[in-house]
């Protein structure tokens, strides 16, 4: 069974035990007293660790003297989609809502007067949801069961419409919500095109009028800053749901129960194409350069502009830049490389060795971490993770632990992690760009043509040379291949 770590026990602290909720003990569990039976659900040290769908669903609803964590709201709100769809996930929230206002109702006259003190959490929470999980309310069912839960609610405060004001202000930024993220997925369908679709077409020597990288910045500092933009811009689009489809689409024993409905995620496969493009966009900037001295130039800017990248602290770029030198058009380019300096770029896969599952990177991105948690600068708080590996570790989470433990409960411990893991991600998103736009630099990052696979070993043979048989053989292929086309 999955063991939450000390440090994420201490900076996520769980659902909040009360004194006055308190029952007792069994088999040495602190077990809250809320009508479920003694083993629903199951807390070690004061965390929640396992428990039943219901269970969770009532630890998730306030009542007159509760308020759950918000640590709980956004992991439980998060996971909740592996088990059940957002409109019945709302549906079973309304339905104990009502019970506990009609139970209020019925109440004594201190109770009754609580009714707005109740309302009011019930807001709150609903605030909470729509604000950070918007997405959960784009289909129909789910605004219809919204809506349903305000009628309810705006019942318990009549007389002067407050609760009213504050449930239609909820709705207003949803919508515009929905609407702003609706815009731009428009965008990027209209604009989305395979890495292989660009840039395919090879000139053997480029014209005198054509650009490269270094006539439009030829400082790498200002390159790796304008970089860090383009990241940033893009893991803004990203959202924690967009992560959980890691886990909710997966083969699994709720498989069946996880949501079929939900669109595909653009705004990750968009960021993951955007390390493709850059791998490539580095490949074509080094292979369609003819003289070896300006090819050298440009392979010692590329590690010049990774470094700058690592010091900011965008991993991404870094490996995307690294990326691109070892594919094979660049890395068997060995004239080339006899004439670089290597030294930094030796650094550099010192940071990015795979080896340990990563260990040097993932040392490095705890300090960089570190580093954004006492910092008083927006500079000083950038942390853009290799988004691949980040994706990577959620996938190995699902993988190596099961939603639900033997007894049916729902193996809590393990959405801990993610969620801890995910809320790293939003806390780093989040960070303001403290560099300027740099409109003619960013638009040939993104719309410089960029040569397929093909093109860059045919680059790559007209400027060196094929030095064995298997060379030979794929530079007679290509070029056989080159005729026939012509």
């Amino acid at each position: 069974m999955y063991t939450a770590p000390r440090k994420m026990r201490e900076t996520m602290p769980q659902t909040p035990i009360f004194s006055s909720m308190l029952g007792s003990s069994c088999s040495g569990q602190v077990q809250p007293d809320m009508g479920e039976r003694c083993v629903d659900p199951v807390y070690q040290d004061g965390n929640l660790v396992s428990g039943s769908l219901e269970a969770l669903i009532e630890r998730l609803v306030p009542t007159m003297d509760y308020y759950p964590d918000r640590t709980y709201i956004f992991t439980f709100l998060l996971s909740s989609r592996v088990f059940i769809h957002p409109h019945e996930l709302l549906a079973k929230v309304g339905q104990i809502c009502i019970k506990q206002k009609q139970q209020l109702e019925m109440g004594t006259e201190a109770e009754k007067a609580k009714l707005k003190s109740f309302a009011a959490k019930i807001i709150q929470l609903l605030k909470e949801w729509t604000e950070t999980f918007p997405y959960d309310f784009q289909d129909e069912k789910s605004m219809k069961e919204l809506k349903e839960i305000a009628h309810r609610i705006t019942q318990c405060d009549e007389e002067n419409g407050t609760v009213k004001k504050i449930i239609s202000q909820m709705t207003q930024n949803l919508l515009m919500a929905l609407s702003a993220r609706s815009q731009y997925q428009e965008i990027r369908e209209k604009f989305r095109q395979p890495v292989t679709d660009k840039g395919t077409i090879l000139k053997t020597k480029p014209q005198s009028t054509q650009k490269d990288i270094l006539s439009v910045c030829c400082d790498p500092l200002i390159l790796a800053q304008q970089l860090t933009y383009i990241e940033l811009e893009r893991v803004s689009n990203i959202y924690p749901e967009d992560l959980m489809q890691i886990v909710s689409h997966m083969d699994s024993l709720d498989n069946h129960k996880c949501r079929g409905d939900v669109t595909k995620t653009y705004n990750l496969e968009a960021y993951d194409n955007w390390f493709n493009c850059l791998s490539m966009l580095v490949a074509t900037e080094i292979c369609r350069v003819v003289k070896k001295k300006q090819r050298t130039r440009m392979v010692e800017f590329f590690i010049d502009v990774a470094r700058e990248c690592f010091n900011i602290g965008n991993f991404n770029s870094m490996m995307a830049i690294i990326s691109g030198m070892n594919l094979s058009p660049v890395a068997r380019l060995k004239k080339t490389w006899s004439k670089v300096k290597t030294a930094k770029f030796d650094v550099l896969e010192h940071h990015m060795d795979p080896s340990s599952n990563f260990c040097n990177y993932r040392t490095a991105l705890q300090g960089a971490a570190q580093r954004s948690q006492t910092a008083n600068s927006n500079r000083e708080k950038i942390v853009i993770p290799v988004f691949n590996l980040f994706i990577k570790d959620i996938y190995f989470l699902h993988k190596i632990h099961t939603n639900r433990l033997p007894n049916g409960q729902i193996n809590f411990k393990k959405f801990w992690e993610i969620s801890r893991q995910i809320h790293d991600f939003l806390t780093w998103k989040q960070v303001e760009c403290p560099f300027e736009k740099d409109k003619k630099i960013q638009s040939y990052l993104l719309t410089a043509p960029i040569y397929s696979e093909e093109a860059l070993f045919i680059a790559s043979f007209e400027s060196e040379g094929p030095e064995n048989h298997m060379e030979k053989d794929s530079w007679k292929t290509l070029r056989t291949t080159l005729l026939n086309r012509a």
